[in-house]
């Protein structure tokens, strides 16, 4: 198979879709590799370094378009990208369709198999290529959040760990999954005041058995949510449902409830944002205020740490990348149930059901997809 990688055009993403060492497996594996120049500069890999890993380097991104039997990328293709697709060809990348009507129609009309790394999912009801970007976000969320509170940023003025006869900030992280328990870990470690909230008992159970003392647990219903976010001085929004619109978990009405200056750091935001003021945002402009309450709402927030990120994604899509092109997508998703989840867009047609209910649109069985 001719594997392809452009460069990212979203603003501000120095992330890239293969690494060296994936372009080396690719390779050996009897693939062809194309690497648009100067994509992986951003995550300090160079041209050279993917040329001593085996690839051909093109000039412009039509050029990997043109070539490619599969593109392997980091972020949903921005317009310009979707207008290069065509039919046949496979999509392998993060693409986040629910909250966005216009990549999905233009994802449907290329005719393109797309399969979305946020919804491949593994044997114990993971989501394995989220997971490592997951962690990345909840790591940084109290980082970007503190910076966020600082007063010259339009904070609460609050510093994170106090100080000696100064209490702490105040940390609500809504959701317990792997960004919540990454941020409860980093805010907690940086001497905040921790609760995490989640609607699972068993999950509560688990964050407490395993960091009883370093964080406090509380159940996620709405009133609760709200008495919570009210001694807030940062909230984290971190949850979830699988390809799905976030649930919107803090109305504009709410903000007035909230202290003045206090942060919202919404992590779900690349599926709509789970605070109904969240609006994407970029690292060249991440933060906004809405009523008095600051937003830091950037829907790449791993493209910050491009390196850390780009190999630790790399590491975790690397094997479903070698099953597609080893097989090809319609035998790699028979043998794989898992990779089949992840389909989202075939031939005209959305196969993930999350998908079509959150923008009313027919949905094809990924089984039907197999056979068409």
């Amino acid at each position: 198979m001719h594997i392809g990688c452009p460069k990212e055009i979203k603003p501000q993403e120095f992330r890239v879709g293969l690494t060296p060492n994936a372009t080396h497996e690719a390779v050996v594996h009897g693939h062809t590799v194309t690497v648009e120049t100067g994509a992986g500069i951003g995550a300090g890999f160079t041209d050279e370094d993917y040329t001593a890993a085996g690839a051909n380097i093109a000039r412009t991104a039509a050029d990997v378009f043109a070539t490619a039997d599969m593109i392997v990328k980091v972020k949903e293709p921005q317009p310009l990208e979707r207008k290069m697709l065509r039919e046949g060809q496979i999509l392998f990348t993060y693409l986040h369709l629910a909250p966005d009507p216009d990549q999905t129609r233009d994802l449907m009309a290329s005719g393109a198999t797309c399969i979305a790394y946020e919804t491949v999912t593994d044997d114990r009801g993971g989501l394995p290529l989220l997971a490592p970007m997951s962690e990345v976000a909840g790591r940084l969320a109290p980082q970007v959040g503190a910076w966020t509170l600082q007063k010259a940023n339009g904070g609460r003025g609050v510093l994170m760990g106090g100080v000696p006869g100064v209490g702490p900030a105040q940390v609500v992280v809504i959701g317990g999954g792997v960004v919540g328990t990454h941020a409860a870990r980093i805010a907690a470690g940086m001497g905040a005041d921790v609760t995490v909230l989640d609607r699972s008992l068993p999950r509560l159970r688990y964050l407490d058995d395993v960091f009883g003392g370093t964080f406090k647990t509380s159940y996620a219903s709405a009133g609760n949510t709200i008495d919570l976010a009210r001694t807030a001085d940062m909230i984290i929004g971190a949850v979830l449902i699988p390809g799905a619109a976030a649930p919107k978990l803090i109305s504009r009405a709410q903000l007035a409830d909230l202290k003045p200056g206090a942060a919202l750091v919404d992590v779900a935001i690349d599926q709509g944002g789970c605070f109904e003021t969240s609006k994407a945002t970029t690292h060249q402009d991440p933060i906004y205020e809405v009523d008095g309450i600051m937003h830091y709402c950037v829907a790449n927030m791993p493209g910050a740490v491009a390196r850390t990120s780009t190999i630790a994604l790399g590491n975790a899509t690397m094997p479903f990348m070698l099953a597609l092109a080893d097989k090809g997508w319609r035998q790699a998703c028979k043998d794989d149930p898992h990779l089949l989840n992840g389909l989202n867009v075939h031939t005209g047609a959305v196969t993930y059901a999350a998908v079509g209910n959150a923008l009313g649109l027919e949905v094809m069985t990924p089984s039907d997809a197999l056979k068409a």
